[in-house]
């Protein structure tokens, strides 16, 4: 007959309860793992591969106004002012600090940088211009520092009026401009026709 010690009973029964727990906890995360994987793919990553990142493109229209939404009407609001982002090639329209309108914008580039500052909107505006020694122009522009140097106007264009593309792209995304601050066509127009004289402009 097989003898058994007390302290060999106490360790087989201390071994089959540990084999039991280990037992159920393993039931548990098969369980866990099997969930997870019904309610998501599952795809094979090589170690050796690299992992490439593919940037999506943003298509901006650069004929459209920059949102979907009509313009606001300016007569309705007491405090109109324009706060220009270099950062975020942005353009915002604000009541006080209330946000009425954000259009897409292309500041200067290195090197020709659009100058930061607190300045307003000048009496000097037009439907055209064309610079010989940049060879571009543009349509719709509107002063706001030193009096036609430094404008808001739309895309540019070549000297046959016609918008250049490649630039016109940059808006919203590179700051690529001469100095001035390119819009959206629809955009430049609206501000064109109906920014006031001596409206705020800050460029941060």
């Amino acid at each position: 007959m097989l003898k058994i010690s007390v302290h060999q009973l106490i360790w087989v029964t201390i071994g089959a309860i540990s084999l039991t727990i280990f037992t159920g906890f393993g039931h548990l995360f098969a369980r866990y793992h099997q969930a997870i994987a019904s309610n998501r793919p599952i795809t094979k990553v090589s170690h050796s591969a690299t992992k490439v990142t593919t940037p999506v493109p943003e298509t901006v229209d650069w004929h459209k106004p920059s949102l979907s939404r009509p313009y606001p009407k300016l007569a309705k609001y007491d405090d109109i002012n324009i706060q220009v982002s270099i950062k975020k090639q942005r353009v915002y329209l604000k009541n006080h600090d209330q946000p009425l309108y954000t259009m897409l914008a292309s500041t200067g580039k290195h090197g020709s940088d659009t100058p930061k500052g607190h300045f307003e909107i000048q009496a000097e505006r037009g439907q055209h211009f064309f610079n010989t020694q940049s060879g571009e122009g543009a349509n719709y522009w509107v002063s706001f520092k030193d009096h036609g140097i430094y404008l808001f106007h739309s895309v540019p264009v070549d000297a046959n009026d016609q918008y250049i593309v490649k630039e016109a792209q940059q808006l919203g995304k590179v700051a690529n401009s001469h100095g001035c601050i390119r819009l959206t066509i629809a955009d430049a127009k609206w501000l064109y026709e109906n920014i006031s004289t001596h409206t705020p402009v800050v460029v941060s």
